[in-house]
């Protein structure tokens, strides 16, 4: 159940006002380009009084069918334990411990590649939004224009620089500034549309037809624009689980889709009498009293929907890593009070990296608009095809229904992927060649941990024959604690092997301690230990954590006391495997991805600081393994 739905007034308006500078950032920064890409863009079509309403109508009907009902009425429903994204969406379709083959295997790369689209669009939004927003600084004076490119640069990597510090102090900001911008663009969008009301037949779904059939194949391009106002609707389905659903549904539809609406609309109104300025339209409907505060009012919104996609990508990076797709990486909470505020070196540089290349490479936002667009319909048609396999196989709803609610969202989503492609020579290959290569990495590190597994099996013991050899003969005994961290519950792990083959000893209590993350957000405290008395001082202790969390020993431990059990880990032995790896004549899979795989091997982060294991405890016992 979601919790949200019984929060009280107080605590639902303050994270409605969260909730909407978080989730509504990024799809509330479309209106400083979108209407401007459908007439003056890359394929921009005449501004006509029957086009500027075929536009307006394909932009209401986007928002109408693809946010509001698509994402907030349906999607929104399909949360893993109140967390939502397209990762708990291929969690939910992922068949519980049983081998993925088949379907199965395809549904879940798909959700995995969906995923990755999400870096491209990590790199493309803060390169178009910042962009965007400073061009405005060219409607002040042509002073500013040679410099618009360096003044962005600035704002970015300054951005990028701060993420290490966290934005745990100016997060309180985020709401109220995105309250502001929706205010200014619901009002700049009113005046425009009480001078020319007629604007409003626009929400006649008959002018976008007629939009798409006087204008054939241009109409069609020009869909890949107006899906710019789109963008951004899958971020609200991945903060499902930092707000729930009622404070994302009360936001959009009390704040966030009528300012947008009646921006978009207002834009429209002034190219109904005013063609000429389709080249910037938002700033167009801006009074000139009024342009020095909306530049900046801009540019705080375009930070702000920035730092929400950056955030995303930690947050996804992180949910990798403890499923199983990518190498231990150093995950950094920036906030006390707010689990979601994490930081993530390697990734923060190689965005920031992508993103200013981005800006030096295309140079305008115009430019930028045509890489925009197919990493997230892609996402769109995936996360519809998954959506699917929840409504038949989670939730038992009929083919009929389902079928026909993934009709619609596929005709819808696929026109607009369809139009983005023609996109592909202009732009559009670069998030689509990210998201491939980061998909590699994951299913090569996923497939590499799989064949080191098989390869160790030499080294390791069932836990059954190891019981019954050290009862038949008992080894030496000597004081203290030792833990072993184990792949597997019921295997003894190389460490123990090695060492008891060498130092013929054994401490006199010894834990097998298995840390498991589950195809869940969180796990509850009383359910993520199992403990066993195995007998001659030896525990097995099998520790569940969620994708969510972050697993350490001091957790697990102090879970134990409970149940009877005390580890100390300041003076416990800590043995610990490492394997050192080559590739031999004959790899189980192709040489580059077993290059790859002992690359990312190398470049991993320590078991014993990922774990936050004590560094003076740790005792290393090394194999050699070829994969």
């Amino acid at each position: 159940m979601d919790a949200s739905e019984h929060l009280s007034g107080k605590r639902l308006a303050a994270l409605s006002l969260a909730a909407l500078g978080v989730v509504f950032g990024d799809i509330g920064t479309s209106p400083l380009y979108a209407i401007r890409e459908c007439f003056h863009g890359e394929y921009g079509i005449e501004v006509s009084g029957a086009n500027v309403l075929g536009v307006l109508s394909l932009i209401f009907w986007a928002l109408m069918l693809i946010v509001s009902f698509k994402y907030l009425v349906m999607v929104l429903r399909a949360d893993h334990d109140g967390e939502g994204g397209v990762l708990a969406l291929t969690t939910l379709v992922k068949p519980r411990k049983r081998p993925l083959r088949g379907p199965a295997k395809v549904l879940v790369i798909l959700g995995l590649f969906a995923a990755c689209l999400l870096y491209g669009d990590g790199m493309i939004t803060p390169a178009i939004s910042v962009l965007s927003a400073v061009e405005g600084l060219g409607h002040i004076t042509p002073l500013f224009k040679p410099y618009i490119v360096h003044i962005t640069l600035v704002i970015l990597v300054s951005l990028f620089l701060l993420q290490r510090h966290g934005t745990a102090r100016v997060g309180s900001l985020f709401g109220p500034v995105i309250l502001v911008w929706m205010t200014a663009l619901g009002l700049l969008g009113l005046v425009q549309v009480v001078r020319e009301p007629s604007v409003l037949i626009a929400i006649d779904p008959w002018h976008g037809l007629q939009f798409l059939i006087h204008n054939r194949l241009h109409g069609f391009v020009v869909l890949g624009a107006v899906f710019l106002v789109a963008t951004g609707a899958e971020a609200i389905y991945a903060d499902l689980g930092h707000f729930g659903r009622r404070p994302i549904r009360l936001t959009w539809f009390l704040v966030a889709l009528p300012a947008l609406l009646l921006n978009y609309f207002g834009q429209g109104a002034h190219l109904l009498n005013h063609p000429g300025d389709a080249y910037h339209p938002f700033y167009a409907i801006v009074p000139s009293w009024a342009i020095i505060p909306m530049v900046g009012l801009a540019t705080l919104a375009t930070i702000v929907a920035s730092q929400a996609v950056i955030t995303g990508a930690f947050s996804l990076t992180s949910q990798a890593v403890q499923l199983g797709y990518l190498p231990r990486l150093r995950v950094t909470h920036t906030s006390v009070t707010h689990k979601g505020q994490i930081y993530v070196a390697p990734v923060n540089w190689v965005l920031m990296a992508c993103t200013v290349g981005l800006v030096l490479g295309f140079r305008s936002s115009s430019k930028l608009a045509a890489a925009y667009g197919v990493a997230v319909t892609a996402s769109m048609l995936v996360t519809a095809t998954l959506f699917f396999v929840v409504m038949r196989k989670r939730w038992n709803w009929s083919l009929p229904v389902a079928g026909l609610l993934t009709a619609l969202f596929f005709t819808v989503d696929f026109s607009f992927f369809a139009a983005n492609m023609t996109k592909i020579l202009h732009g559009a290959w670069f998030p689509l060649v990210i998201a491939l290569l980061v998909l590699a990495v994951m299913l090569t590190w996923e497939r590499g941990n799989e064949i080191l597994a098989e390869r160790a099996q030499g080294l390791t013991l069932p836990l059954d024959r190891f019981l019954a050899d050290i009862h038949a003969d008992p080894p030496t005994r000597i004081p203290g604690q030792a833990v072993f961290l184990t792949r597997s519950h019921n295997i003894v792990p190389m460490a123990m092997v090695q060492n008891l083959r060498h130092n013929r000893v054994l401490h006199n209590e010894v834990v097998f301690l298995n840390i498991r993350t589950e195809d869940l957000p969180r796990v509850p405290n009383f359910e993520k230990i199992e403990l066993e008395r195995l007998g001659s001082g030896i525990f097995r202790i099998i520790a569940h954590f969620g994708y969510m969390e972050e697993p350490t020993v001091s957790t697990v431990f102090a879970l134990c006391r409970d149940q009877g059990i005390t580890v100390d880990p300041e003076n416990a032995s800590f043995f610990l495997g490492r394997e050192k790896l080559s590739i031999g004549e004959d790899p189980a899979m192709a040489r580059w991805r077993a290059n790859l795989f002992l690359f990312l091997s190398r470049n991993g982060m320590d078991p014993a600081d990922f774990f936050n294991i004590p560094s003076t405890q740790v005792i290393e016992v090394g194999a050699r393994l070829r994969v």
